[in-house]
């Protein structure tokens, strides 16, 4: 047994993980106690890392036009295709899609070889996807793309505002930090800014539940309200600013009163009143922000909404001070290090800066070899599918990420895809809604098996470090790109053996002619030179370190801007002038709904490594519409029923969850279910593609949709044996389903309206008839079950699922089965209950940290364990990642007011205001 140091691969936290590694296999994770970043602290998701590992579902071998073959033909295909395409189209004609989920050193050869050797601009990230706005309003105002912030910084905060962000659910370590922080300084407050009430309001002192789109509106009168009480810091603004006249003169082009802000945004002006009173009296102000804000078409707008009022207070460059752009991926600041968006070259570089192009260019020249790199920027990436659509582009090769699900107007993405003369894929999983698209398909390693950096939200390096070998014949992106690079000839600039190799020449050019100590004199802040030169064992021992690292600041540095001096031409931050626009399309008649997309607690992008865990899939264990239960009741909705909702690219159908937490006429679903999970749950057909003109980001946070149930005569729950759920014939036969995988089954939930004879159905789909039943044909309900040699291998119930038992016995048997054991007398006789005696459903799940279920949590309050703290000491629940606490204190809470008692709980603030 070892223990190894990595660094967690879901959101742009990123947290260290100590990782028990026995014989190939990982067998359990738990945080790293010395990493900064959490110092110990795991979400639940990274402390079930260990439990979405192993070879099944992964691609294990290349294919090239759907037949396997081996590395040197797929490789050898990829070179020859792609060369014929530039030679007879040119450059242009070649597109790139990197994902977040890349390590560094990946995405440094990709940008490499097709912006610095096939000489293509069109090469974009799916960070496009989250951080582009805050990026372009980081360059605007700082002259560089650079959070300001350290993680430190929330605990030194006197105030701390979160805005656009569900941090609890989100990024749950930073939520567990703030709640540390407030716990440990009672005078720290946190006002939370969504249009929903969130878990995060758990703690908030103040909850301003605005208008969606309202936020560069509520941050404008914000600056104005700054100026109007005499609450600018001139001083900071004179020395260290400009652009604070014509940003005050584009806020005051509105009406400034409280009042008139407060009817904008749809506040209550007492509550606006508070919020700006603090924030103007308050000098350590963290204001954190996240995609709430950058998903928007007037993203980067709200972006410097924000850092406005943060310059115009000199509240930054201090601790506890600062805008705080919070990363959704692992290492979406990574990729922008290296110049993964279309608009930027290598090392924090752009077309624009003045000798950049040159400069690169000498940089990656070798004796024979010289880059070309293109003139001017590329498709972003809604431009890029437009332009593989209308056949511009005519190859485009995908890495880490799926377009197919999360890109908007997501149906006709996959139109472009289809007509695509060649698209190449890098994936890790088998079964994605990618890969039926792609011509090549090459396997990459995961997790646990790469080897690199990734940089958090915090500018903070990690590494993240290879522990198992790939399965099978998957292999590292990085050197997939190098043998591709080599192929077509470009091998000289590409002779990397190993990533310390790509990481050295990456942190050589981020100091190459960086006279980064001298604004003006074309010096770039991210600088990580005093970290080139390293041999490979350093490298492997890399310590977390945030940059800038250089001469004059080898350990790194936690807090930027400190000085007052800023990355741009004279050294002063610009203040921008801001005009709020709201969201980029109105709602019509036919779609009068406004839709809010987002992530859950216990899920990740698209699930394709979530979705192996089976223990996150019960928190949220199907697709679902969050929706007021007064426009649940005028669309014929009730709680837990189907319903289907309807934008302008396609439609979605998840289960309505009712909940006074969403505004009136506001609806919400998740961003995760694909094609391989449910039947019509994909949220990005239903979202259009507008895009911030600055930044190129999607408007996900606004969609236009309608709302009615689903028509189904019968809803049914079928569980079948894992061996047995390679081929879901049933998936065309219904109207709807959902796929939710157990430990050694599969749990489909399934919806229609034809009748059939469900015995002889099942038997005909999975071979093995019934072995015992009962119905009731006059209440359409029915119990059945499969059962071969003694071994369970399938269970169905026909009927809601509210009238299903706790399904964990029923898993039990299906893995007892897979072991070979045979059902008990007893087990046999109590199979169509599905429990054990005495057993009862435990409700929806809670705590996933520990399994615990609704119903005995409510059980356990009942007999008197009316607080958080009894309630982990009888369950567990709440103890380990503290992500359930804001649900268990609704729990404790929703039962004393059924009992009429008082219970001393902290409550969510305004909720009853939404109403």
């Amino acid at each position: 047994m070892q223990q190894a140091r990595t660094t967690c691969p879901y959101c742009g936290v990123g947290c260290g993980v100590l990782a028990q590694v026995d014989d190939e296999r990982i067998v359990h994770v738990e945080g790293d106690g010395e990493h900064p970043a959490n110092y110990g602290r795991l979400c639940v998701k990274g402390s079930a890392l260990h439990e979405t590992l192993g070879d099944h579902g992964r691609l294990t071998r290349p294919r090239v036009d759907g037949v396997e073959v081996d590395w040197d033909t797929a490789l050898d295909s990829v070179a020859t295709r792609l060369a014929a395409i530039r030679e007879t189209q040119g450059a242009a004609a070649i597109g790139a899609y990197l994902s977040g989920q890349l390590l560094t050193e990946d995405y440094y050869v990709a940008n490499k070889l097709f912006k610095g050797f096939v000489g293509t601009p069109h090469l974009d990230t799916n960070s496009r996807l989250c951080m582009a706005s805050a990026v372009a309003a980081h360059k605007r105002a700082f002259g560089a793309d650079a959070v300001p912030c350290c993680y430190e910084d929330l605990e030194e905060a006197e105030l701390v505002v979160l805005v656009g962000s569900n941090l609890a659910w989100n990024h749950p370590v930073l939520y567990q930090r703030l709640k540390t922080a407030k716990t440990r300084n009672p005078l720290l407050r946190v006002v939370v800014i969504d249009p929903r009430v969130t878990d995060s309001c758990e703690i908030a002192d103040l909850y301003l539940g605005l208008a969606p789109g309202s936020d560069g509106r509520l941050f404008t009168g914000l600056l104005a309200r700054m100026a109007d009480t005499n609450k600018l810091d001139r001083v900071y603004l004179d020395r260290h600013t400009a652009g604070l006249e014509e940003a005050l003169a584009a806020a005051r082009e509105e009406d400034t009163t409280v009042e008139g802000i407060a009817a904008d945004c749809d506040l209550d002006p007492e509550r606006l009143e508070t919020f700006y009173y603090w924030f103007t009296t308050q000098l350590h102000v963290v204001t954190l922000f996240s995609q709430g804000i950058n998903q928007s078409s007037s993203g980067t707008d709200k972006g410097n909404a924000i850092i406005n009022c943060h310059l115009a207070g000199g509240k930054i460059g201090l601790p506890g001070a600062g805008p705080f752009s919070i990363t959704g991926q692992p290492n979406a600041m990574g990729g922008r290090e290296v110049g993964g968006l279309a608009n930027q070259l290598a090392a924090h570089m752009d077309y624009p800066t003045p000798g950049a192009i040159d400069r690169v260019t000498r940089f990656w020249a070798t004796q024979n070899l010289v880059p070309t790199l293109p003139d001017g920027p590329g498709y972003k990436a809604l431009a890029l599918f437009e332009a593989i659509e209308r056949g511009e582009v005519q190859a485009v090769w995908i890495m880490a990420t799926n377009p197919a699900v999360s890109m908007p107007d997501a149906n006709r993405v996959r139109r472009a895809l289809a007509r695509c003369p060649l698209v190449i894929v890098s994936e890790c999983a088998a079964a994605t809604d990618l890969l039926p698209y792609a011509d090549i398909v090459l396997p990459a390693s995961g997790w646990s098996e790469k080897d690199g950096t990734v940089t958090n939200s915090e500018r903070c390096i990690s590494r993240q470090r290879g522990l198992l070998s790939p399965p099978g014949e998957a292999r590292h992106d990085w050197w997939i790109i190098t043998e591709v690079a080599r192929r077509l000839g470009f091998g000289e600039a590409f002779a990397y053996t190993h990533p310390a190799e790509i990481f050295d020449e990456h942190a050589q050019l981020s100091g190459f002619e960086n006279p980064s100590h001298t604004p003006g004199e074309g010096s770039r802040l991210f600088d990580i030179s005093a970290l080139a030169g390293l041999d490979r064992a350093a490298y492997d021992a890399l310590a977390p370190i945030q940059w800038p690292v250089t001469a004059d600041a080898p350990h790194g540095t936690a807090r930027l801007f400190e000085t007052g001096c800023f990355a741009t031409p004279d050294g002063r931050a610009r203040l921008v002038p801001v005009r709020p626009r709201g969201p980029a399309k109105t709602l019509v008649p036919a779609r009068p709904l406004r839709l809010n997309t987002g992530r859950v607690r216990d899920q990740w992008h698209t699930m394709t490594r979530t979705g192996r865990a089976p223990r996150l899939m019960n928190h949220r264990a199907e697709p679902f519409i969050e929706v007021h239960p007064d426009d649940a009741a005028s669309h014929g909705i009730v709680d837990q029923q189907l319903a289907r909702l309807v934008g302008a690219g396609g439609d979605y159908v998840g289960r309505a969850r009712l909940s006074r937490a969403q505004r009136r006429g506001e609806l919400f679903v998740p961003m995760h279910w694909t094609d391989q999970f449910s039947s019509r749950a994909r949220m990005g057909a239903l979202l259009e593609g507008h895009v911030d003109p600055l930044s190129g980001q999607p408007e996900s946070k606004h969609g236009a949709v309608s709302l009615a149930p689903l028509a189904c005569g019968w809803e049914a729950t079928l569980l079948v044996a894992d061996d047995l759920a390679v081929e879901p014939f049933w998936c065309d036969e219904v109207d709807y389903w959902a796929r939710i995988p157990l430990a050694r089954a599969q749990r489909w939930q399934l919806a229609g309206d034809e009748a059939r004879d469900w015995l002889a159905w099942v038997a005909q789909r999975l071979t093995v008839p019934a072995s015992l039943w009962c119905d009731d044909p006059a209440q359409g309900r029915l119990r059945a079950a499969g059962i071969e040699e003694g071994h369970l291998r399938w269970w169905l119930m026909v009927g809601p699922p509210a009238e299903l038992p706790g399904l964990a016995w029923l898993d039990k048997r299906f893995a007892e089965a897979a072991l070979g054991e045979a059902l008990s007398t007893g087990e046999r006789r109590r199979l169509l209950a599905g429990c054990d005696d005495g057993a009862g459903d435990s409700g929806p799940l809670v705590c996933s940290c520990h399994q615990v279920g609704e119903g005995a949590i409510v059980a356990a309050i009942r007999r008197g364990d009316a607080s958080v703290e009894a309630l982990g000491a009888r369950l567990a629940c709440g103890t380990q990642c503290g992500s359930c606490i804001p649900e268990l204190k609704s729990l404790i809470e929703g039962s004393a007011e059924e009992e009429g008692t008082h219970a001393c709980v902290t409550s969510q603030p305004q909720a009853a205001d939404i109403d």
